[in-house]
């Protein structure tokens, strides 16, 4: 099966979950996550804003916030094909509906940051290898970004419906080190978090 078909599919699935299910995976999930050592050592975060369907992140982004963390969202410059990070202070005032209706902070709360001063990536996609593959929306933002810091340790979020065995991968695909799911953490490259 293509990307393509692979994406739809899942998009699919993931689509008949409810807001409860949602909800109850994603609290699930912000538990592991936080519970990691890595998370726990981590300085700066960058993390995508979630929007409809996808493993929630607002409130992983918040908690990160009152635990002291840097925190980092993207901004998407469509016409380069590139994400660049804005720091957040505070996501219930700077942030608005952007591109694809995802939250984007406001130009007035544009805080741009070097991506080397990141040690954590939590990313997005629609499916997700246990060898940290992935296929996300079809931009290729991600992986652009990956290879501007090769220290990111980078965590994939997805529902575990969201697995699957293989899929067909690219050159430029960079895999996660990790994917957190409601059922299980998978480490994809075999280090210590």
């Amino acid at each position: 099966m293509d990307k393509k078909a692979m994406r739809k599919e899942i998009l699919e699935k993931r689509s008949k979950l409810t807001e409860e299910e949602i909800r109850e995976k994603s609290n699930i999930i912000k538990e592991k996550l936080m519970g990691l050592d890595k998370f726990k050592k981590s300085k700066f975060i960058f993390s995508f804003i979630s929007f409809g369907d996808e493993v929630d992140t607002h409130n992983i982004i918040k908690e990160a916030l009152n635990l002291g963390k840097r925190i980092g969202v993207p901004i998407t410059v469509p016409e380069k094909r590139r994400l660049l990070v804005s720091e957040l202070y505070d996501f219930d005032k700077e942030l608005e509906l952007g591109y694809y209706n995802i939250l984007t902070p406001k130009k007035e709360y544009i805080r741009e940051v070097d991506p080397k001063e990141i040690d954590m990536v939590l990313v997005p996609g629609v499916v997700f290898t246990p060898d940290g593959y992935r296929i996300g929306y079809g931009g290729g933002y991600y992986d652009r970004f990956f290879n501007k810091n090769d220290k990111l340790f980078k965590i994939g979020l997805c529902f575990d419906l969201q697995i699957a065995e293989k899929i067909p991968v690219d050159i430029y695909d960079i895999p996660v080190n990790c994917i957190i799911t409601e059922k299980k953490i998978i480490n994809c490259s075999k280090e210590n978090f």
